[in-house]
């Protein structure tokens, strides 16, 4: 990392921190395009996305080439929008990784970096900036930074009222975020009332057995637990565990039938290649022929 000299700065243009957005004192080494407030957040970065994607910055956040032709330009202008909408799916499955796996402060800036990515492709009033609030949202709650997730959550909720294409599986995911804020706030009725809905969009969107309505079932039920209303707990694990057991075996009859047809393909095959056919005793016969001895 080197740090920024104040007079190679173009006059007028503020450079800011990548994690924080507070003025830049140090700028990446490896790609020269990206900045920091200082030694912690880069390392912050680093070890969350930046790693990932330093090189793919670069074309993004340096001007454009000369085009000799309108077509030419056209056709530039679409390869960097393809590369921005490459990193917000990298940044966005990144960043919800790391909330899978408890890492809610590696979490951070790659769902930044997805928002800001967004913010550039869609505008700053698009439905499609919600995922990425979520995902911040839900990391702040992980480290206990309520407020800031209620931050997140009403930028999505404005978002949201604002759009009319507004999908059941967005409404689902802003219903069961804002379950978690008052969850957390230990208001457990608005809680109630936001995981029911995230229940009932996930079931419009998904389907009522699927295992995208059951992480409301599993909220809901870690509420009457707290409340010590363990049938009502205890009926909805139950509910989680059904959804879980039929989505595992499903999956796991489709990569049995998988793997049985790439048995059956590697022997079709073997044969076409070879002109040979395995028989009942495990010898290599001619295909066509039948071995000695034996009868049609």
């Amino acid at each position: 990392m080197n740090v920024i000299y104040p007079l190679a700065v173009p006059k007028g243009r503020r450079l800011c921190c990548e994690v924080c957005e507070a003025p830049a004192e140090r700028v990446c080494g490896a790609c020269t395009v990206t900045y920091y407030c200082g030694v912690v957040h880069q390392r912050a970065d680093w070890g969350s996305i930046h790693e990932k994607i330093c090189q793919l910055l670069i074309p993004l956040r340096t001007s454009m080439p000369f085009y000799n032709s309108e077509e030419e330009r056209q056709h530039g202008l679409q390869q960097l929008q393809q590369r921005q909408k490459h990193l917000i799916e990298l940044c966005y499955t990144v960043a919800q990784k790391y909330i899978f796996e408890g890492k809610h402060e590696d979490a951070v800036p790659a769902a930044l970096h997805s928002l800001r990515f967004r913010m550039n492709v869609h505008g700053l009033s698009s439905v499609e900036l919600v995922p990425a609030y979520l995902l911040l949202a839900e990391a702040s709650l992980g480290l206990g930074r309520v407020v800031q997730a209620e931050e997140y959550l009403s930028q999505a909720q404005w978002t949201v009222l604002k759009s009319t294409e507004c999908s059941y599986a967005i409404y689902s995911l802003l219903h069961r975020n804002l379950g978690l804020l008052y969850m957390a706030k230990e208001n457990y009725e608005e809680a109630r009332y936001h995981l029911a809905n995230d229940i009932y969009f996930a079931s419009c969107a998904f389907g009522t057995e699927h295992i995208r309505a059951s992480g409301g079932y599993f909220h809901l039920a870690n509420i009457f637990n707290g409340l010590k209303k363990l049938d009502l707990a205890d009926t909805l694990y139950t509910k989680v565990s059904e959804i879980w057991n039929k989505y595992l075996n499903d999956h796991y009859q489709v990569l049995s039938q998988a793997r049985i047809q790439q048995i059956d393909l590697l022997g079709k095959r073997f044969e076409t290649d070879t002109g040979l056919v395995y028989s009942d005793d495990g010898t290599l016969d001619k295909a066509g022929e039948l071995p000695e001895g034996r009868v049609p």
